[in-house]
Parts: structure tokens; C-alpha cells; sequence
């Protein structure tokens, strides 16, 4: 089976790195483009899985755009027998899709039909699901939409942030997949329609969705502030200057205002609209990001402070 592969992120990675680790005819690496990074913008740094396909010395395609009679003329000499994608960041037009002999297959980080679309990590934590997991699907040309070929949950602990889910699911991604891909070769796959009635939607994360909104109970504002850890950083302002918070703990605390800060003992609270939160982490304005507590002892904020 010759496999072409697509992604770009560290998600991908494991995924790349089961495929290679089970020996599988890797044809080509599909990813974005080199991005510049640095205040400068000067250093051009590759997509990790550019890295790790390199290392590996498997060929790479950067197309900015993954569409276009060019790009599918490179793509069908590859003689592809199967695409995994793995996020890779770009919709694959049908003219694409329809390149491999048997389609292409995805590595989803939900269980299918919920949560479809770009963010579906940050949407299990913030809709507070008991367990996500991953979908291995076969593409078609709608979001998501596309016949369940396996699956594997995983619960959703308490103290998951995005970050620590994300790097649990892309483990069990590769996992899946070289399951999938076995049961492919023995002709036992059996693909399951999703039922579209069950589909919930995972939209792109935006800034004004990771603004914390005090009003909301300490349960709710505890899943966003870890929803968005550590990327884009849920965010409030105090003193007219933005602050991203992390490490959440809903508390009984004093009544008070939604945003409102009690400086009690060796930690800070704030009030939400039902409780408290008491905060582990902080991440001032143009600062690095640091205990509560030290940007307490730094008077950085004191009781009767307002967060909004």
C-alpha cells in the first residue's frame, strides 16, 4: 500500500511516526509551508512533521495551496494507493480527494459526529464532555462528514487543559491508525454513516471566544481557562492591560461582584457568577507567564481588583 501522507502540526507527528514504525510505503509527506518566526520575523522554522519526514528521508511537498492542476499532476506520479490526513490545515478539494485509489482517510480528535470542524479539543473541555477520543474517517467532500471506519475514546479528566489532551489523542491517533490500516489490509473495515441529526460543530478558536466571562459559574470558567491552555490563553483585562490566566480551581469564596479578586492567604480568588476560582498561573502583558502567587508578591493585583 502506497500511502501519501498529509499534515502539519506536532498533532501529527505520533501518527507520521506509527506509520513508519509499522514500515509502511510512505510515497511522500504532503505539509505547509516553512513559516518565519521570531521578532524579526527572519528565522524560517519548517512544520514539525517536515522534521520528522526529513529525518526519514521521505520526499516533501509545501504547497502553499494544495489544489490546482500542478499540485494534482505531483501528487497522482506518487502513484498513491491511500492519503492519511492528519491535521493538516487545509481543505482537499475533490479533484484531490479522489488522487489515491482507495481516498484518503482522517485522523479526527473527537468521536465523531460530535464535534466536527477545526477546534474539536478546545470544544470537548469547554462543553464540559465526560470523554473525547479519535475517529479515523473516510474523507468525502463535506466537514467531517464522512463514513466512521474505528474509533477510540478516552476520558476527559478533570484537570486536562487543551494541551495535555491534545498530546494524549495524538498518541492514540497513531494508534488507531495503524489499526485501521490493518484491518484495511484484511478486508475488514465495515464504514458507518454518521448520523448527522448527532453532529455537533467545533468552529476555529478565535480571541473574543477565549475572553473569560465572569457572569458564567466557576465550573464554566474553569473549562474555558483550560480549554484555551496553553493556546490562545484565556484572557481578561485589570487595570486596562490583558492578563491570561491558567490553572483554574472552582472554591466556595466570598460574595462579590463577577471579575472580583480576593487575595486570601497564599492564593488569589475571583468571584464568578456562581463560586470561585482560585488561580495557579499568570500571564501579565508582555510578560512570561508565572505562578499567581509570584505575581502576587509582586502587588500585580490585591483584594477589591477587578477583572473584566
Amino acid at each position: 500500500m502506497r500511502i501519501v501522507f498529509f499534515g502539519t502540526p506536532s498533532f501529527a507527528v505520533p501518527s507520521l511516526k506509527a506509520l513508519i514504525a509499522e514500515g509502511a510505503q510512505v510515497v511522500g509527506v504532503v505539509t505547509q509551508p516553512d513559516r518565519p518566526r521570531g521578532r524579526s520575523r527572519s528565522t524560517m522554522v519548517p512544520p514539525p512533521v517536515k522534521c520528522i519526514a526529513l529525518e526519514h528521508h521521505l520526499p516533501v511537498f509545501q504547497p502553499e495551496r494544495p489544489q490546482g492542476d500542478v499540485f494534482r499532476t505531483t501528487l497522482a506520479h506518487l502513484e498513491p494507493t491511500l492519503g492519511v490526513v492528519v491535521a493538516y490545515g487545509h481543505i482537499l478539494r475533490p479533484a484531490v480527494l479522489q488522487v489515491p485509489s482507495l481516498g484518503m482517510i482522517n485522523v479526527h480528535a473527537s468521536l465523531l459526529p460530535r464535534h466536527r470542524g477545526a477546534a474539536p479539543i478546545q470544544h470537548a473541555i469547554l462543553a464540559g464532555d465526560a470523554e473525547t477520543g479519535v475517529t479515523i474517517m473516510q474523507m468525502d467532500e463535506g466537514m467531517d462528514s464522512g463514513p466512521i471506519l474505528t474509533q477510540l475514546p478516552t476520558p476527559i479528566d478533570p484537570e486536562d487543559t487543551a494541551g495535555s489532551l491534545a498530546d494524549r489523542l495524538a498518541d492514540l491517533g497513531g494508534t488507531a491508525l495503524v489499526e485501521a490500516l490493518a484491518l484495511l489490509r484484511l478486508g475488514q473495515l465495515h464504514p458507518t454513516v454518521q448520523n448527522p441529526d448527532a453532529a455537533t460543530f467545533a468552529p476555529k478558536i478565535d480571541r473574543a471566544m477565549a475572553r473569560i466571562v465572569w457572569d458564567a459559574p466557576a465550573s464554566e470558567v474553569a473549562r474555558q481557562i483550560r480549554a484555551f491552555d496553553p493556546e490562545p490563553g484565556a484572557w481578561s483585562e485589570l487595570h486596562n492591560t490583558t492578563i491570561k490566566l491558567f490553572h483554574p480551581s472552582p472554591v466556595d469564596g466570598p460574595k462579590a461582584p463577577p471579575g472580583t479578586v480576593t487575595v486570601h492567604g497564599k492564593q488569589w480568588l475571583v468571584a464568578t457568577g456562581e463560586g470561585s476560582i482560585a488561580l495557579g498561573e499568570v500571564q501579565p502583558g508582555g510578560k512570561r507567564r508565572m505562578s499567581a502567587m509570584a505575581w502576587l508578591a509582586g502587588r500585580g493585583v490585591t483584594t477589591g481588583d477587578r477583572l473584566v
